[in-house]
């Protein structure tokens, strides 16, 4: 059964790249790699449909634009989006393998280049 509320309907693949290419580096640099890893979790052919669903979900919650604490608020605007991003990672985190770590990986070096690779420490040490 497909979870369908108004998080799962704000999700779409454009509107996810489109937020990234936007607003990551305001968003931060745990803020998007959080939304990577679920981005290519939710690629995966071996992630179950329950674990998409949270994914879908987790990733709608992130695009919206309005949320508890809108995007748009300096500082504060993403805190509430990485707490939702951490809750969902730790439930789909047996989906999250090496190669999934990798990719995000990747596209954290094309948009934010060389960076403190400890500061994703915190959200792998969740994992």
């Amino acid at each position: 059964m497909k979870n369908d509320n108004k998080y799962t309907r704000a999700f779409s693949e454009t509107k996810f790249w489109k937020k990234i290419k936007h607003y990551g580096k305001t968003a931060g640099l745990k803020t998007i790699y959080s939304a990577l890893l679920m981005w290519y979790a939710y690629k995966r052919k071996e992630t179950p449909g329950w674990a998409k669903n949270i994914i879908v979900g987790t990733l709608g919650y992130f695009l919206m634009p309005i949320d508890v604490i809108p995007d748009l608020t300096p500082i504060l605007g993403y805190t509430d989006d990485v707490g939702v991003l951490s809750v969902g990672l730790v439930t789909i985190a047996g989906y999250v393998n090496d190669e999934v770590r990798e990719k995000a990986k990747t596209h954290l070096t094309k948009w934010f280049g060389e960076y403190d690779k400890s500061e994703l420490k915190e959200v792998d040490d969740q994992l």
